[in-house]
């Protein structure tokens, strides 16, 4: 239900996302908690957040991750984001390996929402 109340972009974004995680991440689960897609394996790591001229496609440990290319932003202590003005912003490769490094540091670290 979260993707069909978007604009079109948005809702093609969510959905190259959701499928990214999916194939980088299979045996992750996806839900919709504090009112966005949220993905967790030992834990949450990701989430997608629709706003108004973007997608943030964030991480718990963000900070944490490699993240070469400079994608990541955000000030907080621990979670980073990519903000996706469109579908052509979507480095299908960069995000994947996001994903798999996010899931690798919570099979590591633990449910990084615990603490």
């Amino acid at each position: 239900g979260y993707v069909d109340g978007l604009a079109r972009e948005k809702a093609a974004i969510v959905r190259a996302l959701t499928g990214i995680v999916a194939s980088a991440a299979p045996a992750a689960k996806g839900s919709i908690k504090w009112g966005q897609p949220v993905f967790e394996a030992d834990g949450a790591f990701a989430h997608i957040k629709a706003f108004k001229n973007h997608v943030n496609f964030g991480f718990w440990r963000g900070v944490d991750l490699d993240d070469p290319k400079g994608l990541l932003t955000g000030e907080g202590e621990k979670m980073r984001h990519v903000k996706i003005a469109s579908a052509e912003d979507i480095d299908e490769t960069a995000f994947a390996d996001f994903v798999r490094q996010a899931v690798a540091l919570n099979t590591t670290m633990g449910d990084p929402t615990k603490g």
